[in-house]
């Protein structure tokens, strides 16, 4: 098994580009995975661990209702915002400046092969990140994600999650908010939940973080929880 993971910090990228950068990441490995199996041989797949941030976009997987976007052509362009269809699980969500997107793209055969783990191995990386600026976070039961005070009515979403996977190979991920512009997810049912909130690390502390220490605490602990070796 190959536990070598490059890390790549995109910075800002636009939607398109990443997702199409994603795609032929996840390409690459699919047919690497493919030779293998009809050659009989062992090549070793890659691994990656992308960060990013996104202009202000709004993304809605594949059994998400179009509905829960609250937003015409013209009220996304007044918010200068751009709209996806694209093919992960989940719902409608929101990516922007401040926000944490984590492309994990990854051979699972390489790690463990379940997606429920993988899924819960990522939660786990953001709520030990929270904790260690003081946020006790946790999970919503029956629902995806990292939450703030989960098990009653103030519970709030603070990172999102939404994968796709073929023949254990992932691809997109997670959206953490750190100082992320909340008022954009007015304009939709985030995740299509219309009774919760959401919230960022800078509005639970009062303050702006400083995002390349965040995202190295995030990548130390999703390091360290999957056994990752770096590259």
């Amino acid at each position: 098994m190959n536990k070598k993971v490059q890390f790549i910090d995109w910075g800002l990228v636009d939607y398109q580009e990443g997702w199409t950068m994603q795609e032929d990441i996840f390409a690459k490995s699919l047919a690497i995975k493919h030779d293998n199996r009809i050659n009989d041989t062992q090549a070793p797949t890659p691994n990656y661990l992308i960060f990013t941030e996104h202009p202000h976009v709004y993304t809605l997987g594949k059994s998400g209702k179009p509905e829960n976007l609250l937003l015409d052509e013209a009220g996304l362009k007044a918010k200068q915002a751009t709209y996806y269809k694209i093919n992960r699980g989940g719902d409608i969500t929101y990516h922007g400046p401040g926000q944490i997107v984590g492309y994990p793209i990854l051979d699972l055969d390489n790690f463990f092969t379940d997606i429920h783990l993988y899924l819960r191995t990522l939660e786990e990386a953001v709520i030990l990140t929270l904790g260690d600026y003081g946020i006790a976070a946790g999970r919503y039961s029956g629902y995806t994600g990292v939450w703030l005070d989960p098990n009653n009515d103030k519970a709030r979403k603070i990172c999102a999650m939404g994968v796709r996977a073929s023949r254990w190979v992932t691809m997109h991920g997670f959206a953490f908010n750190v100082n992320t512009d909340l008022d954009y997810f007015g304009n939709i049912v985030p995740c299509g939940i219309d009774d919760k909130d959401v919230t960022s690390m800078a509005r639970e502390l009062g303050y702006k973080l400083d995002m390349a220490k965040v995202k190295e605490t995030l990548k130390n602990h999703i390091t360290s929880l999957f056994g990752m070796e770096l590259a």
